[in-house]
């Protein structure tokens, strides 16, 4: 039955995505289907497109369009479940930039971007309302509690003044008679008084329950992780570090009870920030995404800054913030925590946090610096420029030819090209030292890469300076090309998008 369910699903994503490549009508099909606008369905378009992405790189950008279309036309309707849809439409959004990137389709990431600028706001009005209503039933919840337990202490007030008339009454019987006459009617009224002793034991362990019971496993916790802050930066980013770790020394607090919320504020859209990604998905830690741009560091920073105090107003039983930064921009934002009589923790590297950030936050817990490796050279080595220069031609060449293995960058060297900007600031990131070294062995950057991409099926086209495949360079120079790549795109699509692929895929 699960597999059954699956696969309905599955009919039921291709069908939408057939019906807008084919500018079919797609409410029809969402109005029947409203049990199936879920959050499975968001998970099963992320799955299945990066699938496709991976499968079928000639049609990625084409699938892409498509993706925009459909999120778009779902995030607009308004049957069903509205947050479902949302999410839906949001994981369309951000599944299609893994192909549409700002240097390859800048009009198609705009699009995207601005579009997920709305469904966020769309997302956080829902949560923002959602929270209001769940404090209004706490309220009234409370309110019942305390009506309750007022009505039970009435009752067992009266229960107590019960026993207390039965017990005098059975005490002057005892006294007054001792035939055996009497000992059915005694013997009624004490098996009456044990009922009422344990009735009024009930009442207590109810009453003692209705105050308790609130307090109990109480959810205290909300940990906010700036990874950039993690990582040390953009440029050669550090991912040796255990966000678990990070976690388990947290609960071993006395401060945190059980963790209620947590997020991780990160340009998650950088490819190299992937490794991260199964681990914050098993720890149960939402990325918050952060669309840079004007490429300052402090965009993560305002808005975790601004969901921190958001949820220090509208979450009264939040009572530790946890901090994970050193940035001693927080330390303002722990200030004002302060005032709302919260808790704040502090957790980063030991030797990089900011020294008054330490100082405001009620208890600091330090990360492991990073381990730096460390080659030994033997001093009776001598290394020649000769060698220096051999061996930058070698991991040049490497770096080039590992292009091909990145979906995005393959996509790029067959569609058109990888700007020779692009291609600089790749070299620079991969390769230590990459300009000293190149400069070495040629000055002019176009024609050490020449030199580099010699007898490879990568070339430098002269029309546009970028790199390209010569097979898509051979193809572009034939008269019926375009028309050709054209029909195969579109025969490939139709392909995809039929049931019999998607079952056998």
């Amino acid at each position: 039955m699960p597999n059954e369910a699956a696969n309905q699903e599955q009919d039921f994503l291709i069908d939408l995505l057939r019906a807008t490549y084919q500018n079919q009508e797609v409410y029809p099909i969402l109005q029947h289907n409203l049990s199936k606008l879920n959050d499975d369905l968001a998970l099963k378009l992320r799955k299945w497109v990066s699938d496709r992405f991976a499968k079928e790189p000639a049609i990625a950008i084409n699938l892409a369009r498509v993706i925009i279309k459909l999120s778009t036309i779902i995030q607009e309707f308004e049957q069903g479940n509205i947050a479902s849809n949302l999410e839906i439409a949001i994981a369309g959004y951000e599944t299609v930039l893994q192909v549409c990137t700002r240097e390859a389709f800048p009009k198609e990431c705009d699009i995207v971007q601005q579009a997920l600028v709305t469904a966020y706001q769309q997302r956080q009005y829902i949560l923002s309302r959602t929270i209001g209503e769940l404090r209004e039933q706490t309220v009234q919840t409370q309110s019942q509690i305390n009506t309750l337990t007022e009505q039970l202490q009435e009752e067992l007030q009266q229960a107590k003044l019960q026993v207390n008339d039965l017990t005098t009454t059975i005490t002057e019987l005892k006294q007054e008679t001792s035939s055996s006459e009497s000992v059915p009617e005694i013997t009624s009224l004490i098996a009456e008084l044990k009922e009422l002793k344990q009735r009024q034991i009930r009442v207590e362990q109810f009453t003692s329950t209705a105050h308790t019971s609130p307090n109990i496993g109480q959810f205290n916790t909300a940990i906010f992780y700036d990874i950039e802050n993690l990582t040390m930066g953009r440029s050669n980013p550090n991912l040796n570090f255990s966000l678990k770790q990070i976690q388990t020394n947290l609960e071993n607090t006395n401060l945190v009870n059980k963790i209620a919320i947590q997020c991780a504020y990160a340009d998650w859209s950088d490819s190299r920030l992937r490794l991260l990604k199964n681990e914050i998905q098993e720890l149960g830690i939402e990325a918050i995404q952060i669309f840079d741009y004007s490429h300052k560091r402090n965009a993560a920073d305002m808005q975790l800054a601004i969901d921190v105090m958001e949820l220090a107003q509208s979450r009264p039983t939040l009572q530790v913030f946890v901090i994970v930064s050193g940035d001693g921009a927080f330390a303002a934002l722990a200030k004002k925590l302060h005032e709302y009589g919260k808790t704040v923790i502090g957790c980063a590297y030991e030797g990089q946090i900011n020294r008054i950030l330490k100082s405001v936050c009620d208890r600091f817990i330090p990360i492991p610096a990073p381990q730096v490796k460390i080659v030994d050279i033997p001093t009776n080595e001598v290394i020649s420029e000769s060698s220096l220069n051999d061996d930058i031609l070698v991991v040049t060449k490497k770096a080039l030819e590992e292009l091909k293995q990145n979906i995005e960058q393959l996509s790029q060297l067959k569609q058109g090209g990888i700007p020779i900007s692009q291609i600089h600031k790749i070299l620079r990131e991969k390769i230590p030292a990459f300009d000293q070294k190149r400069e070495k062995h040629v000055e002019k950057l176009t024609t050490f890469l020449k030199k580099i991409i010699e007898g490879t099926n990568i070339c430098l086209s002269i029309e546009n300076n970028k790199l390209i495949l010569r097979e898509t360079l051979t193809i572009g120079y034939n008269g019926s090309s375009n028309k050709t790549l054209n029909s195969d795109s579109s025969y490939l699509m139709t392909k995809v998008l039929t049931t019999n692929s998607v079952n056998q895929s």
